[in-house]
């Protein structure tokens, strides 16, 4: 049997652990304009028994203009506290898509102290498709503290990804398509610069799952090892604002990888500068 990934779950699983003290489920679907879907409401329609809803457009800097702006661990502790989350319970984050924005939702909890933080496989989608119990009850939050202990090595700002733009210091992995990192396509953002950082490679975050569910350990070394990221190395992951930039931590850090930093600002910090070298056509090297 093909090896997976120590940081998801099964559904099987969570079905068998619903009711286990010290669990906490958190929704964290969050969707591009061009996905048509609203991730809210479809919470409010259906979730996973005692699930919370993460709003990744609101757990955010609020003095930043980035989209997805890291939060403070004090801003950090007051959303997830107020969801009733601690900082030791066994957290399992899914989105309905299955591997697109529940990772950022992962990599935040372990940024800021949690150990035990898992993605659902498959996602919301898969698991309504295969019978899986949901409700459409609002879940009851039990009182908690987030008490957040903030690992700032695994994150690098600009003034960071300038230098390793510079020096090639880390191997930079862009998680968006193809088409936008070699500047073919235009961004999402209005008057944005596509193109990539120099140095930069493409791993696009559809290369490391299949229909919702993350690939098995060797499947994320080949899509890794195509996009010419070497996993031994010291690796810093960027997308357009930082959310699917954490599909690849957690295919590095699923290999093995503990060198792996995410550039929070990513393309919507980078693109819409215009003193940052930008870079068109295929990965260079």
């Amino acid at each position: 049997m093909s090896e997976k990934s120590p940081f998801v779950v099964s559904p099987e699983w969570l079905v068998a652990h619903l009711k286990d003290p010290g669990l906490s489920i958190v929704d964290a679907s969050w969707y591009l304009p061009a996905h048509g879907r609203d991730a809210r409401a479809e919470y409010e329609a259906a979730h996973i028994p005692g699930a919370v809803f993460f709003d990744q457009d609101a757990v955010v800097d609020p003095d930043s203009d980035l989209p997805h702006a890291l939060p403070s661990p004090l801003v950090f502790e007051q959303h997830a506290s107020g969801m009733g989350i601690a900082r030791d319970d066994t957290i399992v984050v899914y989105d309905g898509l299955g591997m697109f924005s529940a990772p950022r939702v992962w990599w935040l909890f372990r940024v800021m102290g949690a150990e035990k933080v898992f993605v659902l496989d498959g996602g919301f989608d898969n698991w309504k498709k295969d019978g899986h119990i949901v409700t459409d009850r609002p879940t009851k939050i039990a009182s908690a503290a987030f008490l957040p202990k903030f690992d700032a090595s695994k994150v690098a700002a600009f003034d960071d990804m300038l230098k390793i733009a510079g020096d090639g210091s880390r191997q930079i992995a862009d998680a968006r398509p193809a088409g936008r990192f070699t500047g073919k396509d235009a961004e999402p953002r209005p008057g944005m610069r596509s193109g990539h950082m120099p140095g930069a490679r493409n791993v696009p975050v559809t290369t490391l799952s299949q229909d919702g569910w993350l690939k098995d350990l060797d499947g994320l070394r080949a899509a890794l090892d195509e996009g010419g990221i070497d996993p031994d190395g010291p690796v810093v992951t960027t997308c357009g604002s930082g959310v699917t930039a954490a599909v690849i931590v957690l295919a590095l850090q699923s290999i093995g990888a503990n060198d792996v930093q995410l550039y929070d600002g990513s393309w919507s910090e980078w693109g819409a500068r215009d003193d940052t070298p930008v870079e068109t056509g295929p990965a260079q090297g």
